[in-house]
């Protein structure tokens, strides 16, 4: 027989490939092909210091850095220690506390004065009010109430002091960000 004018197309097929015939090129799919590796970084502030010189500076930073924060703490114990028993103690505490309150007051009202800035240093101050408190807190039979608190928070703050390390993190002006921020802004505008 013969074909006139007759053409064959050869679609493909609609069935999908026997699985006993299999591509030796073709890749075999296994079941743990799609194994996923999950990892969990702990960030933590703190850390144990490689060496003891390492200690010390870590030491040094972290008491320039935490000062107010360890001083607030202390105080806050010793209060808390007091009230029950020294109420004498408590209100020279809390007078001792508006003077330093009063010098960080004019430090920031005054930030280029040079007799409160430079003269003046903000150590020798806390170190006379630390003084003028320690007596007070032996003047009035509170030096047991001082002594304990300083024997329990000292140790506190020490270990803090060692094992904080926070030099990782990045405090962004706020010029900086308002720049970074104004160039977001921009680029936003460019896109509508």
């Amino acid at each position: 027989m013969a074909n006139y004018a007759t053409t064959t197309t050869q679609r493909p097929s609609s069935n999908p490939q026997s699985p006993l015939i299999s591509d030796e090129n073709e890749p075999k799919i296994s079941p743990r092909r799609y194994h996923y590796s999950f990892s969990f970084n702990f960030s933590s502030p703190f850390n144990i210091p490689s060496s003891p010189e390492s200690a010390a500076v870590r030491i040094i930073k972290n008491l320039e850095k935490f000062s107010l924060y360890y001083v607030v703490f202390v105080w806050t114990v010793l209060f808390i220690a007091l009230i029950p028993a020294r109420k004498v103690s408590v209100v020279y505490l809390v007078g001792t506390t508006e003077v330093a309150f009063l010098y960080y007051l004019l430090l920031r009202a005054l930030p280029d004065s040079f007799v409160l800035d430079k003269i003046i240093d903000r150590r020798i101050v806390m170190f006379v009010l630390f003084v003028i408190t320690a007596v007070e807190m032996i003047l009035t039979k509170a030096a047991v109430h001082f002594f304990v608190v300083l024997a329990s928070t000292v140790p506190v703050v020490a270990v803090h002091a060692v094992l904080s390390k926070r030099d990782d993190f990045v405090v962004v002006s706020e010029k900086e960000a308002g720049e970074k921020l104004g160039d977001d802004v921009s680029l936003s505008e460019n896109l509508v």
